[in-house]
């Protein structure tokens, strides 16, 4: 059997110099070309001893090309409601050592083509779909993208990120209700080019009146087509044409309820004693309009960044069915909808 001797005089070292390499000693330099030569003489002279296994070299996280698709056709990033979602998805991604190949919205049937260009051209590997958007293109994306993720659209197929939008509605007009009042407005927009009264705010509106045996008048439901100027204007004209005015509006957006507060409060108007508002999203300016806004705060950051972290688990096939991830939504009560609040949640 060899000895440490043995392999000393082979290599032409000291006995010290081969002990503190078989033991693996590195308080003292030896050349790698020399701890080299000293292993591969050991294994020739058949000297047995536990030869450290080879480091492996760290794995390099992936990093995918991942591409996005919003539903609102213009003003993207300015938009005070898609501007935070695609906010949060930025951040995820950077976090993540990557960044969103394009933003891209379509308008024109034109625009399909020019997406499929966009996808093919940034090689994309997965796709954000924010709300719903032109049924071709959807159907694309699907078929020819690895993996597909929604934010707030209806699709069992793919994944999806969203907040109870039904369920939010109905807790705004619930606490109308609670209020004391009889005769609620309603201001929205369909969603892509469905029916106005099949949208998930109309229909959680709808619920709360029906169980509370409350009518729908159908001349304060207005479809503002998610328009700021259409939804002032046609406040303003409802004002002007019906002898009988709510006692409150509520409004599937923000912004919607904004502009109609300013047609409002144009007619003489105080709110919320003549009249009380209630929006949906909670953007920033919400909390500063006067009085301030009772609305809905939608998790607009964290479903971008759940959104982009559930992607990447389907590029890195850590599921095989569509999961659904709903993130909670809080009802925010600010003056617009009582004066008479002991508490203020902002």
């Amino acid at each position: 059997m060899a000895k440490l001797k043995d392999i000393a005089d082979r290599v032409g070292v000291s006995i010290s110099t081969v002990s503190r390499v078989m033991k693996n000693d590195a308080n003292r330099s030896v050349s790698d070309e020399t701890r080299k030569k000293i292993w591969e003489t050991a294994e020739q002279l058949g000297y047995r001893t536990l030869r450290p296994a080879k480091k492996k070299k760290a794995e390099a996280k992936t990093a995918y090309r991942i591409g996005c698709v919003v539903a609102i056709p213009q003003n993207k990033y300015n938009n005070p409601y898609f501007s935070v979602i695609l906010e949060g998805i930025e951040k995820e991604l950077a976090a993540s050592g990557m960044r969103l190949e394009f933003v891209y919205s379509i308008e024109k049937e034109a625009d399909t083509e020019q997406l499929q260009a966009l996808v093919e051209e940034h090689q994309i590997d997965g796709m954000l779909v924010v709300e719903r958007i032109d049924p071709e293109a959807y159907r694309w994306i699907k078929a020819n993208v690895r993996a597909v993720v929604g934010v707030d659209i209806a699709d069992r197929e793919v994944p999806v990120v969203s907040y109870d939008r039904e369920a939010a509605a109905k807790e705004a007009v619930n606490h109308l209700i609670e209020q004391g009042h009889r005769h609620i407005a309603y201001i929205g927009g369909s969603e892509y080019k469905d029916d106005f009264r099949a949208e998930k705010r109309f229909l959680g509106y709808q619920s709360a009146l029906k169980e509370a045996g409350l009518p729908i008048d159908d001349e304060w439901v207005i479809d503002v087509k998610w328009d700021v100027a259409l939804s002032y204007e046609l406040t303003k004209q409802a004002f002007a044409n019906n002898a009988q005015r709510p006692t409150a509006i509520f409004a599937a957006s923000d912004m919607m309820a904004i502009a109609a507060m300013r047609a409002a409060t144009e007619r003489e108007l105080k709110i919320p004693d003549d009249i009380a508002f209630f929006g949906v999203d909670n953007i920033e300016i919400s909390e500063f309009t006067s009085p301030p806004l009772s609305t809905i705060h939608v998790p607009k950051l964290e479903m971008g960044m759940f959104a982009v972290k559930l992607l990447i688990d389907y590029l890195e096939n850590q599921y095989e069915i569509a999961v659904k991830m709903v993130i909670p939504y809080r009802c925010l009560l600010r003056h617009s909808t009582s004066s008479k609040l002991a508490h203020v949640t902002t």
